[in-house]
C-alpha cells in the first residue's frame, strides 16, 4: 500500500501572505508534485491545519483547488479549524457524531483517521466520546493491523514548546491502544517538524508543513518559526514494514 502524507497548509485568505510566505502557492506545487509522481497512489490524507485562522475564504479556496485534484484524498482538522466553516465548505463530508473522523479499510490493515481538535485550544484533545469511537474501531478490525492518523501527536518529540501543546489526553489514548495491541505506526502533523521513532512500541512520524516550519530548539522553551523548506511524507506499507520517505517538493 502506498499513501501520501501532507500536513498544516494553514491556508490564509487568498492573496495574504503568512510569515512572507505564501501558502496557497506552496500547497499548490505540493498537490501538483504528488500528482505528477505519485499517480498510483492508494490515499492522500492532509492531516489537519488545513487553514490559519479557518476564514470560510480559505474553505473555498481549498475546496476549488481539490474539485480538480484527481487522487482519492482525505481531509482531517487541526487546532487552526473550524469544524462549522469546514462542514459548509465540504457539505459532503458528514462527520461522524459531530467529528470529523473516520476509517479505511484496506488489504493492509485499518486507517484510522482521529479527531482531535477542540475548539478554543491549542493542545489536543479526546473526549469520552472520541476515545469510545476509537475504542469501537480498533475492536471492528478483527485484530488485523491498524494506523492511526492525528493532528496532535500524543508523543513528545523533545522540543518543549510543541510537546506543551501536543495531545493532552496521551495517558487514555494509550490505554485505548494498549488494549489491542494491533496499531503499528502513528501519523501526525501540527508540529512543523520531521521526527521519528517509537511510544509505548508503536511507530510514529511527523513531518514538515507545507508552509512555515518550527525551530528545533531543544533546550529553549520558546516557539520561533523556520523557513525551512517543506516537503510531505511518502508511506509504504505491507506485512513486515512502515517506509516513510520525507519528499521536498520546492527548490
Amino acid at each position: 500500500m502506498k499513501l501520501i502524507q501532507i500536513t498544516d497548509p494553514h491556508l490564509t485568505l487568498p492573496g495574504e501572505t503568512l510569515f512572507g510566505l505564501d501558502p496557497h502557492a506552496r500547497l499548490d506545487a505540493c498537490l501538483d508534485h504528488v500528482a505528477k509522481h505519485h499517480g498510483d497512489v492508494d490515499l492522500v490524507i492532509v492531516t489537519g491545519d488545513l487553514t490559519h485562522d479557518g476564514e470560510p475564504a480559505a474553505y473555498a479556496a481549498l475546496a476549488e483547488r481539490l474539485g480538480g485534484f484527481a487522487l482519492p484524498f482525505r481531509l482531517m482538522l487541526g487546532n487552526h479549524d473550524d469544524r462549522g466553516r469546514f462542514a459548509a465548505a465540504f457539505p459532503a463530508l458528514a462527520p461522524d457524531g459531530g467529528f470529523f473522523q473516520g476509517f479505511v479499510d484496506t488489504a493492509e490493515g485499518r486507517l484510522i483517521l482521529l479527531d482531535t481538535l477542540e475548539a478554543g485550544r491549542v493542545e489536543g484533545h479526546l473526549s469520552p466520546e472520541r476515545l469510545h469511537w476509537l475504542d469501537r474501531t480498533l475492536a471492528g478490525t478483527g485484530g488485523r493491523p491498524a494506523f492511526v492518523f492525528m493532528h496532535h501527536p500524543p508523543f513528545p518529540i523533545h522540543v518543549p514548546a510543541l510537546d506543551a501543546v501536543r495531545l493532552a489526553d496521551a495517558e487514555r489514548f494509550a490505554a485505548v491502544l494498549a488494549r489491542h495491541e494491533n496499531v503499528r505506526h502513528i501519523f501526525a502533523g501540527h508540529v512543523h517538524r520531521p521526527s521519528a521513532g517509537t511510544w509505548n512500541g508503536i511507530g510514529f512520524t511527523t513531518l514538515f508543513g507545507t508552509c512555515q516550519q518550527s525551530a528545533a530548539l531543544f533546550s529553549e522553551n520558546r516557539f520561533e518559526t523556520s523557513l525551512e523548506p517543506p516537503s510531505y511524507g511518502v508511506v509504504f506499507i505491507d506485512a513486515a514494514t512502515v517506509t516513510v520517505h520525507f519528499v521536498s517538493f520546492m527548490a
